[in-house]
């Protein structure tokens, strides 16, 4: 794969080196005495080029051209060919005069546009001035190479012109300092992370099995193991360090896999190293190309975006890789490695208050993959970003598969079901009312921890995961700031559960929760769940004009769920949360189990149920059930199967 899709050639140089004469000989494969000034331009269509490339070689001529139209192709052109003739010293020395000047100064020095040196009529002279021309190289870097031809004999002429192009396909500059004789900077950087990418067991070794798969990957065709054995060698005899021999077993060192690239490129086989970049998705500067790192990803309004099952594996994968303690958790050291592929971390140190860690707050594969689903929720693009650095597409062909679009919210509110597996949880409370310690609980911590954290260490969100019957979903929570005017914007309104918290000592707290839901999840098919926070110390009567319970009852929310986290966290209430998520449509039921009781109202009720049983399968009333335990609940299962029976 190359980035370019055609290639034009221009042709400059003193008059009488033979630059049409080059031209002309290309294409009718034979030389003319009679040359005019200059040559029409030609295109050599894709399908007869080596490189399957259609390429345009044009011809400049000061008889018929200004020096205007000289500027003009020059910026138009990808690669230039600077003509002299072998045996006219004068050409010689115009190359550094006044050509290679006259260039930089129209395009700049570093404008990426490779230059050959081309010495014309060889068919005259029985030696070579290859030599003369490798001060020109040093002094020079946009110099790629010189070649030397006939066009009388048809010497190189073919070469001369796959050469050119093949300058432009697989440019050596950014790779190569043909000064210091070794790969660039930013070529080593970008093999580096080809090679941690390929390590796939993290030992710094390639091995053969690594090999392999990585031949296949870039050339599409195995190695056979001589071949191998014999590049091996070709390493260890320059440098022996570049090969780890542990008895049978053998393998490339990060020293040996950049050597091997040297290798290549002294060789002349550049499009051997560009093959490997360009499959590992770097463009010809070496910067990782556009729509490796944003890929196009289309969310439409209503709909979320999770991890999939190839990205939870790769994820997973990439976690055991780089955990070499096999303790169940990375060290700092350990986090850094498995990033250490991608140009700075991702993650804040909030991280360590965002999902659950060990004791020593090193992130562990359910805090690590419970991370990887939060970005992928709040801000997908940045997963796809790291999934690139990280060699996603080295396993997959496209990072879009490591992520799933969920359907709109409002299929599964007409559905009756979600398929959703991340749950957004909006936290709202007055000041002081608990919602740090409400955030931490969901990680299983206490009171006591909340108590040794400082205001820089403080997460907005956490997320986990809860069983909701018998499946794991995961629940992220939002600490929602509110403004002083109490109102909300629609992002923060945009949840699959609101939960509202007040503070029981408090008499002034539940005012909040009443004024909140009234002005902004009355309306709206937001489930919301009242929770009473500081149970644990005596309950004062609330300075509103009903009590929490009745309020519930009255407008068909769940009663007040009671929370602590002073020693013992109470989890019940994250699973009733994510459960009121994962099934919207349990409002109306949940709020029938709750208030009304009575037989006779049951009787009234019970065809309305029957559609609600059959629309989710039995599985709907369990899930009612569960939401909340009351009396009489043997009654209406009893009354409710009847009527699913009937």
């Amino acid at each position: 794969m190359t980035t370019k899709t055609d290639v034009r050639i221009l042709l400059v140089g003193d008059s009488g080196v033979g630059k049409t004469s080059l031209i002309l000989s290309l294409v009718s494969e034979e030389f003319t005495e009679e040359v005019p000034a200059k040559a029409e331009e030609i295109t050599i269509p894709a399908d007869v080029t080596p490189e399957r490339v259609p390429t345009d070689i044009v011809d400049f001529s000061y008889q018929e051209q200004s020096e205007d139209d000289l500027i003009e192709e020059i910026k138009k052109a990808h690669v230039i060919c600077i003509v002299y003739a072998v045996n006219d010293e004068d050409s010689m020395e115009g190359i550094t005069s006044v050509w290679l000047p006259f260039i930089r100064r129209q395009i700049g020095e570093d404008a990426g546009v490779p230059v050959i040196l081309v010495g014309n009529k060889v068919d005259l002279i029985d030696y070579s001035t290859g030599e003369a021309m490798e001060p020109i190289m040093q002094d020079f870097a946009e110099v790629e190479t010189t070649i030397e031809c006939s066009a009388k004999s048809l010497r190189n002429i073919s070469e001369l012109f796959y050469y050119a192009q093949k300058a432009v396909l697989y440019p050596m500059v950014p790779l190569y300092n043909t000064v210091e004789k070794d790969l660039t900077h930013k070529c080593k950087m970008a093999l580096q992370r080809v090679f941690r990418i390929c390590d796939l067991d993290n030992d710094q070794i390639m091995g053969d099995d690594e090999v392999n798969l990585f031949q296949r990957k870039c050339f599409d065709t195995p190695l056979q193991p001589h071949m191998l054995e014999e590049v091996k060698e070709l390493v260890r005899r320059s440098i022996p360090e570049g090969v780890a021999d542990m008895g049978a077993y053998s393998g490339f060192t990060i020293k040996g896999f950049l050597h091997l690239f040297v290798v290549f490129v002294q060789r002349g086989r550049i499009e051997t190293p560009w093959t490997v970049l360009r499959k590992f998705g770097y463009d010809d500067n070496l910067i990782l190309r556009n729509d490796i790192l944003a890929p196009k990803l289309n969310v439409g309004v209503g709909s979320t975006t999770e991890l999939s099952y190839e990205g939870v594996q790769f994820l997973t994968r990439l976690f055991t890789k780089y955990d070499e303690d096999k303790d169940g958790v990375l060290s700092p050291t350990e986090l850094r490695n498995l990033f250490s592929t991608c140009p700075r971390l991702p993650w804040g140190p909030d991280v360590n208050n965002t999902v659950v860690t060990n004791m020593s707050g090193w992130i562990t594969l359910q805090g690590y993959l419970a991370q990887w689903t939060l970005t992928t929720l709040l801000d997908p693009p940045r997963t796809l970003e790291y999934l690139a650095y990280l060699g996603y597409h080295y396993h997959y062909d496209t990072t879009l598969s490591a992520m799933q679009v969920t359907r709109d919210k409002k299929i599964d509110l007409e559905k009756r079901q979600t398929a959703r597996n991340v749950f957004r949880c909006h936290v709202l409370g007055p000041k002081s009312v608990g919602k740090t310690s409400f955030l931490q609980g969901l990680l299983g911590r206490n009171l006591r921890y909340v108590a040794t954290l400082s205001k820089e260490q403080l997460s907005s969100f956490t997320i986990n995961t809860v069983q909701v019957y018998g499946q794991e979903k995961y629940l992220m929570l939002h600490e929602v700031d509110v403004a002083v005017s109490d109102m909300l914007s629609p992002t923060e309104t945009n949840c699959d559960v609101a939960c509202l918290l007040y503070d029981v000592t408090n008499p002034r707290s539940f005012e909040f929760c009443a004024r909140m839901y009234m002005k902004h999840f009355l309306d709206s098919r937001v489930p919301t769940l009242i929770v009473a926070c500081k149970v644990e110390y005596p309950e004062v009567r609330q300075d509103y004009e009903i009590t929490p319970a009745a309020f519930c009852s009255k407008f068909k929310l769940p009663p007040p769920q009671r929370f602590t986290c002073i020693d013992k966290v109470n989890k019940d209430v994250y699973i009733k949360l994510a459960t009121m998520a994962a099934y919207p449509n349990l409002k109306r039921l949940v709020h029938m189990l709750l208030v009304h009781q009575n037989p006779v109202w049951l009787e009234d009720r019970i065809s309305d149920m029957k559609d609600l049983v059959l629309a989710n399968d039995k599985r709907l009333l369990k899930i009612g059930l569960g939401v909340v335990t009351v009396a009489g609940v043997g009654f209406l299962v009893y009354k409710v199967v009847q009527a699913y029976n009937k």
